[in-house]
């Protein structure tokens, strides 16, 4: 089974330069993010291959949360090819989730 990409300042552009990611800014103490952390790993496991679904723990990723004025959790972000195109913030639906990516993949 894939698993997310955690994100940290050093692999962050590296990993997101080409094609399709998804990026779940999140905390361990937030309640709605450990609410969707179920849904990302499952999104994981569907887009193996097609999108790179990943992680940035804004507590340990403070320069990244700040480099995208990240205000409240979960924020999700959508990029393609290293550029931000979409930003979700609030706990969503794998199905609405599933949908952005689709889009982007298109």
């Amino acid at each position: 089974m894939a698993k997310y990409i955690e994100l940290t300042a050093s692999n962050f552009e590296e990993t997101l330069n080409k094609g399709v990611s998804l990026v779940d800014f999140w905390a361990p103490w937030c309640g709605p993010c450990r609410m969707i952390a179920p849904v990302i790993e499952e999104l994981a496991a569907d887009f193996d291959g097609k999108a790179k679904i990943c992680k940035v723990n804004t507590d340990e990723e403070q320069d990244i949360s700040v480099k995208f004025g990240i205000r409240s959790i979960p924020t999700i972000m959508f990029f393609k090819d290293g550029k931000m195109v979409d930003q979700i913030v609030g706990a969503q639906s794998k199905a609405a989730l599933a949908e952005k990516i689709n889009a982007l993949l298109a």
